[in-house]
């Protein structure tokens, strides 16, 4: 069995050694499919045997680093004696990134570049073509974007670095460190085309940029960026808010013309794009300016306060440096006081006020800030303190007048000056409080005094009201009273007409009485007449046959009783009439009961007077009462 397997043993041996005899006497190499391989000739059989002076890759045989790199695959006559080959990775550049190459062979750089002129060489993949298109050593222009590569790292060094990002509302600001040379008194290279926003570092070149800050930003994106060839940095877009403007400053940019006009000495207002003050200013918005060649100094043209006072500031901060004005009036007093100032800078005229100042700080300060303190201090020095607070209102219109004339020399509207605070001496004050109060107190007292009186009146009417009842019937009572005194001496004046009417006619009042009767009778017999003629012929014909008949009645009684007994009883029809009695309460008579003659006289001389006293009772009653008597009397 051992004899029959001898041949086993060497078959295993040769399988084993099959590598190392054919790498040793075949010379074969395997590089695999992710390798590259890179070729160390050890010595030239053939042919030149050094390379040139200055270089470090052979491209023609010479012995040392080969140009030409191994691909994947099998290679034969690369005996390990000649050669020493080298297993390389691909180079590979990752998203996001991007591969600066620098060329450690190649022809010399021109002078005042950094970088080398890019040339035909598959990506640097061929470095044979590299070096004979005279591809120059040192840092490339060119770069390796995302792949993967078969870079001779004999003949190239390569750094994956980040790609250029930009962030959204933010700008890129370039420098580029190749170009030509700035032109003398420029700042910042001029805008050129053609090198897709510094992504074609010879584009650049080539089109004539120059080195160093450029004009040109570049806006938000992702951007492949040599950083061997331009620098970058981010700031924020310019942002003006509504209500102000941007006015901008160029410091770059061609010579302009003066626009603004013979009547303005205080610098040039150019067209946009020229170098100077920019007469457009820029309006709100976001603006991607390049704050290192562009100024941009933001003015609001919405009315602006300031206040001079210790304790208050605006939030544009531009009257944060201003204080209460002190000033000393015409008595001496050092008294302080408060100022509002509201001025307004219209758009078309920002460019002019920064063209003059160069920020808004020093309009405050250089006109504003003097102009208002010297008003008011000189103001002040023409008036004592009393005056100038009793004036404010008319100081306060003339400084208005007069700030406004000053600010319109410098294209800047003033809008209004305001006295805020005044604040006079506390001794003085203290004086004004004292005659103040005083005046109030007195103020106090006569107000006082009114509501007692108005109490009083008030106390007097209301007491008069709860009277007025009583006010009232009192009235009516005067009133009644003094009709009834009246009537009375209406009444006192007729009784004494009576009086003396019947102390005249006292000893005819019965022939007044009788021709009274007789008129009345008349005048009633008229009446009667003029009512109905037949009527009053009959009733005066009934009358005188009446008395006719009375007559001759009379006369046959008179005749039958005799004229004495006739007149006793007529007498006694009278008395009876009038309710006398004819019969005394104590009767006087003769001896017997006889009547004499003393007696018959005595007793008619009493029931006369008694009779007398009766008709005179009845002259004094009224006339309206008389007159009814006779009627009764019927």
């Amino acid at each position: 069995m051992i004899v029959s397997l001898w041949w086993v043993l060497p078959v295993i041996i040769i399988l084993v050694m099959y590598k190392f005899v054919l790498r040793v006497f075949f010379g074969m190499i395997i590089v695999p499919d992710d390798r590259i391989g890179l070729v160390v000739k050890k010595y030239a059989l053939s042919g030149s045997k050094r390379l040139p002076d200055g270089r470090i890759i052979a491209t023609n045989g010479e012995a040392g680093m080969q140009a030409k790199a191994l691909a994947p695959g099998l290679y034969w006559g690369m005996w390990p004696w000649q050669y020493a080959i080298t297993m390389e990775q691909f180079t590979i550049i990752e998203q996001g990134k991007l591969g600066l190459v620098k060329a450690k062979d190649g022809a010399s750089m021109d002078t005042g570049r950094v970088l080398g002129k890019p040339v035909d060489c598959d990506k640097f993949q061929d470095t044979i073509a590299f070096l004979d298109n005279k591809g120059q050593k040192g840092p490339q222009a060119a770069f390796l974007t995302p792949g993967s590569y078969r870079i001779n790292t004999f003949m190239f060094e390569v750094v994956a670095v980040p790609v250029t990002q930009i962030h959204e509302n933010k700008v890129g600001i370039v420098t580029t460190l190749d170009g030509e040379p700035l032109e003398k008194g420029e700042i910042a290279g001029e805008s050129v085309a053609g090198h897709k926003n510094y992504q074609d570092p010879m584009a650049f070149i080539t089109a004539g940029g120059r080195k160093g800050l450029q004009e040109d930003v570049i806006l938000a994106g992702t951007y492949y960026l040599n950083p061997w060839f331009v620098k970058v940095e981010e700031v924020d877009m310019l942002y003006i808010p509504i209500g102000y403007v941007g006015v901008v400053n160029s410091f770059v940019g061609p010579e302009g013309k003066d626009t603004s006009g013979e009547n303005f000495k205080h610098g040039n207002i150019v067209n946009r794009g020229e170098k100077g003050v920019w007469e457009e200013p820029l309006d709100p918005g976001k603006h991607p300016v390049n704050i290192y060649t562009h100024a941009v100094e933001v003015v609001p043209t919405t009315n602006i306060v300031l206040n001079w006072a210790d304790s208050r500031t605006e939030a544009h901060e531009l009257d944060k440096n201003l204080c209460t004005i002190t000033v000393r009036s015409s008595d001496g007093f050092t008294f302080n006081l408060d100022v509002s100032q509201i001025i307004h800078v219209p758009r078309n005229e920002a460019p002019k006020v920064i063209a003059r100042f160069g920020k808004m700080k020093n309009l405050i300060s250089q006109v504003l800030e003097p102009t208002i303190a010297n008003y008011f201090r000189n103001s002040a020095q023409k008036s004592d303190v009393i005056g100038f607070l009793g004036n404010r209102v008319q100081r306060q219109n003339d400084a208005k007048d007069h700030i406004s004339h000053v600010l319109n020399t410098y294209n800047v509207i003033g809008v209004d000056t305001l006295i805020g605070d005044i604040v006079p001496p506390a001794a003085l004050m203290k004086t004004l409080t004292d005659r103040k109060l005083a005046e109030e107190e007195k103020v106090t007292y006569e107000i006082q005094r009114h509501a007692q009186i108005e109490r009083k009146e008030f106390e007097s009417a209301k007491a008069g009201a709860d009277m007025q009842p009583e006010v009232v019937k009192s009235t009516r009572q005067v009133e009644i009273n003094t009709q009834t005194a009246a009537s009375r001496v209406a009444m006192s004046k007729g009784e004494a007409e009576a009086k003396t009417i019947n102390a005249k006619a006292d000893a005819e009042v019965r022939i007044t009485i009788a021709k009274a009767d007789a008129e009345a009778k008349t005048i009633n017999a008229k009446a009667d007449a003029n009512a109905t003629e037949l009527n009053g012929n009959a009733e005066a014909a009934k009358i005188k046959a009446i008395g006719l008949s009375e007559a001759e009645v009379t006369k046959q009684k008179t005749e039958a009783m005799g004229t004495e007994q006739y007149a006793i009883v007529r007498v006694a029809e009278a008395l009876a009439a009038h309710g006398i009695k004819l019969v005394p309460d104590i009767l006087v008579s003769g001896k017997d009961g006889g009547n004499g003659g003393m007696i018959d006289a005595l007793i008619g001389s009493e029931m006369f007077k008694k009779l007398q006293l009766s008709n005179e009772a009845e002259l004094t009653k009224p006339a309206d009462i008389r007159s009814a008597k006779p009627e009764e009397g019927k």
